[in-house]
């Protein structure tokens, strides 16, 4: 029968595991990042995100690139919150999401840059799903 403190021990051991504290990391910044992009669609306080937007996008979509813009900023506030209720599905979102990204970013040109940088958080956002399916690093019965 375990005690308290075993308890309370396996505990501490199971926070201080390095694919616990991965998960933790990039669940967090899966959750937070697309939440934060997101919602600054709406506000451009940090940069004009209709200059990331190639005119091939609003050809497929006929809207304004601000409207565009909009429907971006929506998609990724899901996705965050995706990522924060059921993270081996919303990191999946978040790098078809990501994948977009870089295929508007490539077909816009100049931003190469950008685009590798992207790529990186792709692969973690894949990380995050194979570490949101083990049940050492998202805990049990987490992840799903």
């Amino acid at each position: 029968m375990k005690t308290q403190e075993t308890s309370v021990r396996a505990g501490r051991i199971a926070a201080m595991d390095p694919a616990r504290q991965g998960y933790l990391l990039l669940r967090s910044l899966f959750t937070v990042a697309p939440i934060l992009f997101g919602v600054d669609k709406f506000t451009n306080i940090l940069t004009d995100w209709t200059g990331y937007l190639a005119p091939v996008a609003t050809a497929v979509v006929p809207v304004t690139p601000q409207a565009f813009m909009y429907g971006v900023g929506v998609v990724e506030i899901i996705a965050g919150i995706a990522v924060a209720v059921r993270p081996r599905f919303g990191s999946l979102l978040v790098a078809a999401w990501l994948l977009g990204i870089i295929v508007n970013l490539l077909a816009l040109g100049g931003f190469f840059d950008i685009a590798l940088r992207d790529f990186g958080l792709l692969v973690a956002a894949l990380v995050l799903n194979r570490l949101a399916g083990s049940p050492t690093a998202a805990g049990p019965g987490r992840g799903r």
